[in-house]
Protein backbone atom coordinates (compact mmCIF):
# COMPACT_ATOMS: atom_id res chain seq x y z
CA UNK A 1 0.00 0.00 0.00
CA UNK A 2 1.14 3.78 -0.94
CA UNK A 3 -0.44 6.16 1.44
CA UNK A 4 0.30 9.83 -1.08
CA UNK A 5 -0.72 13.58 0.55
CA UNK A 6 0.02 16.76 -1.39
CA UNK A 7 1.22 20.23 0.16
CA UNK A 8 2.36 23.36 -1.31
CA UNK A 9 -1.01 24.36 -2.93
CA UNK A 10 -2.19 28.11 -2.50
CA UNK A 11 -3.59 31.30 -3.93
CA UNK A 12 -0.84 33.35 -5.95
CA UNK A 13 -1.12 35.87 -9.37
CA UNK A 14 -0.46 35.01 -12.98
CA UNK A 15 3.10 34.65 -13.55
CA UNK A 16 3.58 33.78 -10.48
CA UNK A 17 5.97 30.42 -9.09
CA UNK A 18 4.77 27.16 -6.90
CA UNK A 19 6.03 24.02 -5.83
CA UNK A 20 3.55 21.47 -4.70
CA UNK A 21 4.88 18.25 -2.75
CA UNK A 22 3.58 14.75 -2.48
CA UNK A 23 5.00 12.57 0.57
CA UNK A 24 4.54 9.28 0.48
CA UNK A 25 4.18 6.68 2.80
CA UNK A 26 5.27 2.83 2.00
CA UNK A 27 8.38 1.29 1.07
CA UNK A 28 8.15 0.67 -2.36
CA UNK A 29 7.88 4.68 -3.52
CA UNK A 30 10.78 4.50 -4.74
CA UNK A 31 10.01 1.55 -7.38
CA UNK A 32 6.79 3.16 -8.23
CA UNK A 33 6.45 5.72 -11.53
CA UNK A 34 4.45 8.96 -9.96
CA UNK A 35 2.35 11.38 -11.55
CA UNK A 36 0.74 14.57 -10.99
CA UNK A 37 -2.57 15.22 -12.29
CA UNK A 38 -5.53 18.16 -12.14
CA UNK A 39 -9.14 18.84 -12.29
CA UNK A 40 -10.49 22.14 -12.93
CA UNK A 41 -14.19 23.12 -11.74
CA UNK A 42 -16.84 21.57 -14.19
CA UNK A 43 -14.16 19.63 -16.57
CA UNK A 44 -12.52 15.94 -15.81
CA UNK A 45 -9.59 14.91 -14.54
CA UNK A 46 -6.35 15.52 -16.69
CA UNK A 47 -2.75 14.30 -16.71
CA UNK A 48 -0.05 17.00 -15.95
CA UNK A 49 3.33 15.30 -15.32
CA UNK A 50 4.74 11.84 -15.13
CA UNK A 51 7.69 10.52 -13.95
CA UNK A 52 9.83 7.18 -14.10
CA UNK A 53 10.60 4.98 -10.91
CA UNK A 54 14.68 6.05 -11.94
CA UNK A 55 13.34 9.72 -12.73
CA UNK A 56 14.86 9.18 -16.45
CA UNK A 57 11.79 9.55 -18.20
CA UNK A 58 9.47 12.21 -17.73
CA UNK A 59 6.77 13.46 -19.71
CA UNK A 60 4.69 16.48 -19.33
CA UNK A 61 0.91 17.42 -20.96
CA UNK A 62 1.61 20.12 -23.98
CA UNK A 63 -0.74 22.95 -21.67
CA UNK A 64 2.46 23.02 -19.22
CA UNK A 65 5.17 21.88 -21.32
CA UNK A 66 8.32 24.38 -20.61
CA UNK A 67 6.35 25.62 -17.39
CA UNK A 68 6.53 22.48 -15.28
CA UNK A 69 8.76 20.41 -14.35
CA UNK A 70 8.13 17.26 -12.33
CA UNK A 71 11.09 15.42 -10.46
CA UNK A 72 11.58 13.01 -6.67
CA UNK A 73 14.05 12.66 -4.11
CA UNK A 74 13.72 8.54 -3.37
CA UNK A 75 15.69 8.93 -0.40
CA UNK A 76 12.83 11.20 0.88
CA UNK A 77 9.76 9.61 -0.62
CA UNK A 78 8.75 12.77 -2.00
CA UNK A 79 7.55 13.74 -5.57
CA UNK A 80 7.32 17.36 -6.56
CA UNK A 81 6.06 19.78 -9.28
CA UNK A 82 7.72 22.89 -9.94
CA UNK A 83 5.24 25.35 -11.42
CA UNK A 84 6.51 28.62 -13.07
CA UNK A 85 4.94 31.41 -15.01
CA UNK A 86 1.12 30.14 -13.45
CA UNK A 87 -1.60 31.33 -15.70
CA UNK A 88 -5.16 31.26 -14.52
CA UNK A 89 -6.43 28.31 -16.58
CA UNK A 90 -3.57 26.37 -14.05
CA UNK A 91 -6.25 26.70 -11.64
CA UNK A 92 -7.39 23.54 -10.26
CA UNK A 93 -7.20 20.80 -7.55
CA UNK A 94 -3.94 19.02 -8.09
CA UNK A 95 -3.30 15.48 -7.26
CA UNK A 96 -0.57 12.76 -7.21
CA UNK A 97 -0.67 9.02 -8.41
CA UNK A 98 1.36 6.24 -8.17
CA UNK A 99 1.36 3.10 -10.01
CA UNK A 100 0.78 -0.55 -9.01
CA UNK A 101 3.48 -1.08 -11.73
CA UNK A 102 6.84 -1.01 -10.34
CA UNK A 103 10.65 -1.13 -11.65
CA UNK A 104 8.92 0.08 -15.07
CA UNK A 105 11.45 2.38 -16.70
CA UNK A 106 8.79 4.74 -18.24
CA UNK A 107 6.08 7.61 -16.99
CA UNK A 108 2.40 6.88 -17.37
CA UNK A 109 -0.38 9.50 -18.59
CA UNK A 110 -3.62 7.34 -18.38
CA UNK A 111 -5.16 8.29 -14.85
CA UNK A 112 -6.31 4.26 -15.05
CA UNK A 113 -2.84 3.06 -15.16
CA UNK A 114 -1.97 5.06 -11.54
CA UNK A 115 -3.72 2.99 -8.42
CA UNK A 116 -2.69 5.22 -5.47
CA UNK A 117 -4.36 8.65 -5.16
CA UNK A 118 -3.96 11.24 -2.81
CA UNK A 119 -6.12 13.73 -1.32
CA UNK A 120 -5.47 16.64 -3.31
CA UNK A 121 -4.39 20.11 -2.93
CA UNK A 122 -6.05 23.26 -4.77
CA UNK A 123 -4.55 25.91 -6.57
CA UNK A 124 -5.75 29.28 -7.75
CA UNK A 125 -4.00 31.42 -10.08
CA UNK A 126 -5.89 35.18 -9.99
CA UNK A 127 -5.31 37.75 -13.05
Amino acid sequence: QVQLVESGGGLVQAGDSLRLSCAASGRTFSSRAMGWFRQAPGKEREFVAGISWTGGSVGYADSVKDRFSISRDNGKSTLYLQMNSLKPEDTAVYYCAATAVTNSGRYYSESDEYNYWGQGTLVTVSS
